[in-house]
């Protein structure tokens, strides 16, 4: 019988700034992630925000008082049982007493009665952001080992735009989980990834196509992390988005629309690559006759033919390398697990992670997820509600896991 683990238990201190709302989501991201969560409210904070509204999502109830609460010594208990302290939003009056090492509230007393990790995500208008007394605290609490997550530049409570806006909650719970879950930023060094994403177009004249929903945001994300992990990425994408990550790995785009495309990209690519992410939604049928001009809507009809296209997937597994880690995706709508299981024997790749589309805020053009990893040798591991940059965290934890040591020298 395996041991039986507490989950880790995380302080969300949150202090008096028009932030405090986006607090809420982080609190909820975070107990969706299976963190115990402990509020703590300062009095400031509390005129923005309910201690009741974070009761409501928490671990446990929120707390506001030094004394005259149920403990005796609250800033004790919550610093010893912390594995982690974060302080979102961080006002640039908390940052000042932190740095100094003042306690003179629940939240401050609890800050320094621990030994656990702090991360803060500061929020403030951009000149007192840039103020260089902020300036010196933020480099003096860097110095001791604090995370600082952002700030972001947007607008900011004012109608004006400039730094000092509160990160966005996903990414500071993905901040928060990667710490606590000791995920290694160069676990992916010189390691080469190939990953597809988004949703393949088939044309049925130039007009018009026929594809699905998909956004490519799960297969952006994990070119993003990838990256950041110190991976060499290749993104074979049919997507228009973005990629925001940074790191010491690197990234190039092939740009692919029809499922055609991708599959000779992807074959072209994945070569020599260690890791294939097959994270795109390709069109199981594309048209068989493709219109050289756009059909007339006076014509009265359309008629159109369908024929298969490509299985990439099974593709990708049949010109591997030995060593090569092989990821499939499922998007259903029933029987998810089953059907899931079925298609990982079926395709033989090393880890297939499924979700059920029709689920609320999950898939396709949702910037949240919630899958699960199956492995081949039959394990399964759930990934509840998060952001799909930390699903691709989770998603690459299991590739690193399932990798084989490396029996010769390491790559460069």
């Amino acid at each position: 019988m395996s041991e039986s683990r507490r989950p880790p238990f995380v302080v969300l201190g949150v202090t008096g700034g028009i932030a405090a709302y986006k607090a809420v989501e982080i609190c909820r991201l975070l107990v969706d992630a299976g963190v115990h969560v402990a509020p703590v409210l300062t009095k400031d904070a509390a005129q923005f925000i309910t201690p009741l509204t974070f009761s409501a999502l928490a671990s446990e109830p929120a707390q506001t008082e030094l004394y005259n609460g149920v403990s005796p010594i609250p800033h004790t208990r919550l610093g010893q049982a912390a594995d982690l302290i974060l302080v979102a939003p961080a006002t640039a009056n908390l940052l000042g007493r932190l740095a100094l090492g003042l306690a003179d509230d629940l939240l401050t007393n609890t800050l320094l009665a621990s030994r656990a990790q702090v991360v803060v995500a500061p929020a403030m208008h951009t000149e007192m952001w840039e103020q260089q007394s902020v300036q010196e605290n933020i480099e003096t609490l860097r110095a001791r080992g604090v995370r600082i997550v952002g700030p972001a530049i947007g607008r900011l409570a004012g109608g004006d735009e400039g730094a000092g806006r509160m990160e966005d909650p996903s990414v500071i719970v993905e901040a928060v989980l990667t710490m606590l879950h000791g995920a290694d930023n160069s676990t992916l060094t010189g390691r080469r990834i190939v990953i597809s994403a988004g949703g393949t177009r088939e044309a049925i004249d130039p007009v018009r196509v026929i594809t699905n929903r998909s956004s490519g945001k799960q297969g952006h994300a994990l070119a993003e992390v990838a990256m950041e992990r110190g991976a060499e990425v290749t993104l074979v994408t049919s997507s228009s988005l973005g990629i925001q990550g940074k790191g010491s790995g690197s990234l190039s785009v092939v740009k692919v629309e029809s499922a055609a495309q991708m599959h000779d990209a992807m074959l072209q690519e994945s070569k020599d690559a260690d890791i294939v992410i097959m994270a795109a939604a390709v069109a199981d049928f594309r048209p068989v006759l493709t219109h050289g001009t756009k059909v007339k809507k006076d014509s009265g009809h359309l008629e159109v033919t369908f024929e298969p296209t490509e299985d990439i997937l099974a593709a990708l597994v049949n010109q591997r390398g030995s060593e090569q880690v092989i990821v499939g995706f499922a998007a259903e709508t029933d029987n998810v697990l089953e059907n899931a299981r079925k298609k990982l024997a079926k395709k033989g790749c090393d880890l297939l992670v499924v979700n059920d589309v029709s689920a609320e805020a999950t898939g396709f053009e949702h910037d949240t997820n919630e899958v699960v990893i199956i492995e081949s040798n039959g394990n399964e591991m759930s990934i509840p509600m998060s952001s799909k940059r930390t699903i691709a965290g989770a998603i690459l934890d299991s590739v690193v896991r399932s990798m084989k040591p490396s029996s010769g020298e390491s790559k460069t």
